[in-house]
């Protein structure tokens, strides 16, 4: 947990008053907000945990006062914040003390959607939602869809590479992005990508997808729509066992099967969802699997036969299908609620984020349950299964004294077991602050040097988002201090599996 820090009056008064003089007069006061009471709602994201009340918020309208407000940080050497609308989990939106926060919140004009090159072009802060919204009179949509899609924004989706229920088949936000615009800290326009199939050059789109604005800041984005299946149905197979449920994933994958998605929940987030959004969940599995096929109608019917004889032949309890458009959107809306719905059932909530490979679902939750015990937690598991991104919800009471410090440490073990079994420390939530630690689990002093050139050679004077993701070597070396002992792999009073 981060211990908030203060800054001296002055130093606020003087960058906000080098802020103001560089924007238009009518628009200044609005654009740049200084008093602490106006600053406060931006000092967290998604990760409240983490708090730190920000300098100075900037809410430019333009592209024109973007560029202004990089240009005066870099003349002051003020540190930047990039924000979309703080749903992020991680804390890369995490303020900095004597820092300003650049919030794209009011750059949110989609700009042109067009039906025929099957494209969107938006401004950073359009929600999600939105795009599929505005593409729907022409039977298009935007594919990834976080369960925070009617929130968050497609510059936090952007920097965060977000993913969704559904990216198992249509990708996450690397898949679905064909250009973006980006304000550097030297105060020019780059564009990266192009809305022909390639562009000229190194891939930096896929550089700068996922980097979580430490290479500069969103102002537009063009995005691929995809058009909207003629049908689609959701299995949902209850199991009674997870290692049963985990293995079944890996039979539908090894059956040549694709789904449009394919998620798992165990009997804890079954049972905090299904009070709360009536899903028609079944409380009794130990664990469930949402399976979705979509398409035409006889390509839907022939994929949902052939899940079911996977799912009954891997051992499935119970099997439904569902039958209209509402009961889809029903089972849907228990996964996509699984985080608010921890709420019912615990104080607070750490939700974790990593990537395994499918064959490791099972062993990585028999870890979990280890876990809870060595640690005294309980543990929600959610998953994207079908990719195994995994989103264990570890419960907590910030009211109890040491219980935080004790998830943090049990969110460290998750990842590390998902680096031993071959997986990774993030999926789509970012590193931020979270994670930091866990980067020197899973890299090593020459692979994060090169993650650092990679920062330098768009950020000269390491400005961007200073202190995320990238952990710098004598955090590394404290790290080390805490958690491997005379050479030991990480975390070594932890059960080896």
């Amino acid at each position: 947990m981060t211990t908030p820090i203060s800054v001296p009056a002055e130093r606020r008064r003087q960058v906000a008053g080098a802020l103001r003089a560089r924007l238009p007069a009518h628009v200044a006061n609005s654009v740049v907000l200084s008093d602490p009471e106006d600053t406060r709602p931006y000092e967290c994201d998604g990760l409240a945990a983490y708090r730190q009340l920000p300098m100075i918020v900037t809410l430019p309208t333009s592209e024109e006062q973007v560029l202004e407000i990089l240009e005066v940080c870099r003349e002051l050497k003020v540190p930047i914040v990039p924000r979309g609308a703080g749903t992020g989990l991680s804390g890369g939106a995490l303020p900095i003390a004597d820092g300003v926060v650049l919030s794209t919140a009011r750059l949110n004009r989609i700009v042109k959607v067009d039906a025929y090159a099957r494209t969107a072009v938006v401004q950073p802060g359009v929600r999600n939602l939105a795009i599929s919204e505005a593409a729907a009179q022409f039977g298009l949509y935007y594919a990834p869809d976080p369960s925070s899609q009617i929130a968050c924004t497609i510059g936090g989706n952007v920097a965060e590479n977000s993913g969704g229920v559904h990216c198992l088949k249509y990708g996450l936000t690397v898949h679905n992005v064909l250009r973006v615009r980006v304000a550097t800290i030297e105060g020019e326009i780059i564009e990266l990508g192009s809305e022909a199939l390639d562009a000229p050059g190194l891939d930096l789109l896929a550089v700068f997808i996922g980097s979580e604005g430490m290479l500069g800041v969103v102002t537009e984005v063009t995005v691929k729509l995809v058009p909207k299946p003629a049908v689609a149905q959701v299995i949902m197979a209850s199991f009674g066992d997870v290692i049963t449920a985990g293995n079944a994933v890996a039979s539908i994958i090894a059956a040549g099967i694709i789904p449009a998605g394919l998620e798992m929940m165990d009997r804890t987030s079954v049972r905090m969802v299904e009070p709360f959004v009536h899903a028609g969940y079944d409380v009794d599995a130990a664990a469930i699997l949402l399976c979705e096929a979509d398409g035409t109608a006889l390509e839907v019917a022939e994929e949902i036969a052939r899940m079911t004889a996977v799912f009954e032949g891997a051992g499935a309890t119970a099997i439904a299908v569902s039958q209209s458009e509402a009961e889809r959107m029903r089972f849907w809306s228990g996964r996509k609620n699984a985080f608010p719905a921890a709420g019912r059932i615990s104080p607070d909530y750490y939700c974790m984020d990593g990537t395994i490979p499918r064959k490791q679902l099972a062993r990585v939750l028999q870890g979990i349950e280890q876990m809870e015990q060595t640690f005294g937690l309980r543990c929600s598991n959610v998953f994207h299964a079908g990719d195994g991104n995994m989103h264990p919800l570890i419960l907590f009471d910030m009211n109890q004294p040491g219980e935080f410090e004790r998830a943090e440490a049990f969110g460290a073990a998750i990842l590390a077991l998902c680096v031993e079994v071959g997986g990774t420390i993030t999926g789509e939530h970012g590193v931020g602050m979270e994670k930091i630690d866990s980067m020197c689990v899973q890299f090593g002093r020459k692979e994060l040097d090169a993650f650092f050139e990679v920062k330098r050679a768009f950020d000269v004077p390491m400005l961007l988002n200073p202190d995320k993701a990238i952990p710098t070597p004598h955090r590394c070396a404290e790290f080390g201090k805490l958690h491997v002992h005379g050479g030991a792999l990480p975390f070594p009073e932890l059960p080896r599996f």
